[in-house]
């Protein structure tokens, strides 16, 4: 780029930089909606989620019981740890269903002649597996039936002067090599890549649709072409004040969840990243600012109104979704192509990051060449698109 050209760029940088901040309001909302909502909205779930985890687990849960009057020992089991037997309604399973009870249990009418007779006793535990709030209870009701089988088992064995240790030949022990900051990113994995591959990639929407679709519709990108400036500097110009705007949103929202996350407790904890990391996710996230920011340019440049411009955010914001939405369905293993993928290399190296794994040189070098080679074909484009004449005209 000759000194010309880059005077031209530079000139557009400042001037885009400088309409915006004219709007404060809305410089506003792009600088600060995600360091406000995002850390709010994480630290949020994970506060109800520690605080629905632990209530279901401290309380007494009451179980409706049909057929208690056969089990109860079983029942007094129960009630040590913590279990209270309830009467059961005349519908155990419709009032499951309607969420009038959590988990219920039937006790089989034969319950006492089985384990009289030394034989299996049934019971049934009557669980909606599609509410995901019944969880806790059902898993608890279910280890401790487990719990009580095993003690009853044993004693069995012991009466009849038999080692319990018989009907266990091996014993299964669980060694968990995740380290710390894996467990860690169990949690940030949820939502964190999405929303910050999200601000990323339009983290300039407002900026790029503005000066592009909205200064075409207010007749004022005219004189700015007409101008001996490189349609490439002007582009490139428009692209670069995008970014910056982007990449200040997403640098704010980075710093505020590590701000948040040390001023929390609990599970908000898990939420802190090191500022090494910050850099590292600053470094991942920049092509796709470029991307995002290019795309939009030419989608602007094509559209005939500001408003079919804005609308084209709706479906583009979609994108970030999908590496979730598959990994969801169908997880995968880390292979080199995945990091030559928009979105789902992003959401990748992420992971990396917040699990506290090494990226190798040989995986940076696949994902910078990719995506900085990706956001310069859709520069040339907007380039391309930019030296048509029919641009400085509205409508």
């Amino acid at each position: 780029m000759n000194t010309h050209a880059f005077a031209a760029f530079w000139s557009v940088v400042r001037k885009e930089l400088r309409d915006i901040s004219r709007d404060r309001r809305t410089l506003a909302i792009t600088l600060l909606m995600g360091p406000l909502l995002y850390p709010l909205l994480m630290l949020g779930m994970g506060s109800l989620a520690e605080n629905r985890a632990r209530t279901q687990l401290d309380s007494a849960l009451k179980v409706p019981v049909r057929g208690a009057e056969h089990a109860p020992n079983l029942v007094k089991f129960l009630a040590t740890q913590n279990i209270v037997a309830v009467p059961a309604p005349k519908d155990l399973d419709a009032a499951v269903r309607n969420q009038d009870h959590d988990v219920g249990l039937i006790v089989a009418a034969d319950f006492a002649k089985d384990w009289k007779a030394g034989q299996p006793a049934l019971v049934e535990i009557v669980q909606d597996s599609t509410r995901r709030d019944a969880d806790i209870p059902a898993r608890r009701l279910h280890a401790a039936l487990e719990g009580y089988s095993r003690q009853v088992g044993a004693l069995r064995l012991l009466a009849r002067g038999i080692s319990a240790n018989v009907v266990q030949p091996v014993n299964v022990a669980d060694r968990d090599v995740a380290t710390a900051e894996a467990k860690r990113g169990l949690v940030l994995s949820a939502l964190l890549p999405y929303l910050l591959i999200m601000t990323s990639f339009a983290g300039g929407a407002f900026l790029i649709i503005d000066a592009t679709a909205g200064e075409r519709e207010r007749q004022s990108l005219e004189p700015l072409l007409a101008t001996p400036a490189p349609r490439s500097a002007i582009v490139s110009g428009k692209i670069a004040a995008a970014c910056v705007l982007g990449l200040f949103s997403l640098l704010l929202t980075l710093l505020a969840f590590k701000l948040s996350a040390q001023m929390s407790s609990g599970i908000g904890r898990m939420l802190d990243v090191s500022l090494y990391s910050i850099g590292k996710m600053l470094l991942i996230l920049l092509p796709m600012s470029f991307i995002g920011t290019a795309l939009l340019t030419y989608l602007s440049a094509a559209a005939k109104s500001l408003k079919e411009a804005q609308s084209h955010v709706t479906w583009l914001m979609l994108l970030p979704l999908l590496p979730t939405f598959v990994l969801m369905v169908n997880p995968l293993k880390t292979q080199l192509w995945q990091f030559a993928v928009p979105f789902l290399a992003q959401n990748q190296l992420l992971l990396k990051v917040i699990r506290g794994e090494a990226i190798s040189g040989q995986t940076w070098a696949m994902y910078l060449a990719c995506g900085f080679g990706l956001a310069a074909l859709l520069w040339i484009a907007a380039v391309r698109r930019y030296h048509n004449e029919r641009l400085a005209i509205s409508g």
